[in-house]
């Protein structure tokens, strides 16, 4: 997970968050090796920040720290319907991401690594992240979580990451959004799936629906998921989870309609749970674990 970590402040107390820092997670907990690659700020968040992640049984090697700028936050309130509205904070330690040595050979080695558009708001983070993208191999995955969030991105960002992607993550209110950025009329959302993985080369683009469920279109067709009727408590990490799922089934080789599935199943669990890093049920990972897709490795994915 290659960008942001913060705290997430919820109605009900603090949670771990940052995009990245869910995908990371959740990869873990399906059964991934996983590797957050991010910037905390010298103080008590920051402290706190990492030791979460050491309980969660991630590795910090990856997250540097600030001697300045303050670990990052935000302010989360929740709608009746569970949904999130965020107040990101500016000027935070992840903002100032730097590439070093650590970063890069975690890149080198990685199956897959997901990014966004938020940590890329500021000009330094944007060239690490851009770095430590070129410097994973070419059958990588990378997967661009598009993540619009209130007024940080810009057509010149998210066209630059569509073409260092592989994977493309989206929702249905950022869909009609990149349409409009390239300039496309309004089209059935799986038609605009095709452009967008012929026009940027991608291996898989996944659309989530909400309650309408999800597409997903790879190999040369769109497949869809019916939504599920859930008691939701809140759906803060569900779309970090799904990418995971994502993600994992894409390197183990698995059925477009199993990887669906299983991204579903894991999802739908997210949302039952508050927060966005639950622990997470164990049977989980026994349907996604698979081997690396290189000929003779039988290593585990590392995300």
């Amino acid at each position: 997970g290659l960008g942001e970590v913060l705290w997430d402040l919820l109605p009900g107390g603090r949670q771990l968050g940052g995009a990245p820092a869910n995908f990371a997670y959740h990869a873990h907990a399906l059964g991934a090796e996983s590797l957050v690659v991010s910037r905390v700020g010298r103080d008590d968040l920051g402290r706190d920040l990492l030791e979460r992640l050491n309980a969660l049984g991630l590795s910090t090697s990856g997250i540097a720290v600030d001697p300045v700028a303050p670990t990052g936050s935000v302010s989360v309130t929740l709608d009746p319907t569970g949904k999130p509205a965020y107040t990101i904070h500016l000027d935070v330690a992840w903002d100032f991401l730097e590439t070093d040595p650590e970063g890069l050979r975690a890149a080198a080695g990685a199956d897959a690594v997901c990014f966004g558009t938020l940590a890329q708001r500021h000009p330094v983070a944007r060239e690490s992240i851009r770095r430590v993208l070129e410097a994973t191999r070419p059958d990588a995955l990378r997967i661009f979580d598009i993540n619009l969030r209130q007024r940080f991105w810009s057509r010149e960002v998210i066209v630059e990451s569509l073409a260092l992607a592989t994977v493309l993550k989206m929702n249905d209110e950022e869909l009609p959004i990149l349409a409009e950025l390239l300039g496309w009329p309004a089209e059935d959302d799986d038609r605009l799936l095709a452009r967008l993985a012929e026009r940027f080369d991608l291996r898989a683009v996944a659309l989530t629906r909400g309650a309408q469920g999800s597409l997903l279109w790879t190999a040369g067709r769109c497949w869809s998921w019916p939504g599920s009727d859930l008691k939701v408590v809140d759906t803060v990490g569900a779309g970090d989870s799904y990418t995971a799922a994502l993600a994992l089934g894409l390197l183990s080789g698995k059925a477009p309609e199993d990887i669906l599935r299983i991204a579903h199943r894991v999802a739908d669990f997210v949302c039952t749970q508050p927060g966005a890093t639950p622990p997470m049920p164990a049977d989980f990972a026994s349907e996604l674990v698979g081997t690396r897709k290189t000929e003779g490795d039988s290593s585990e994915s590392r995300s």
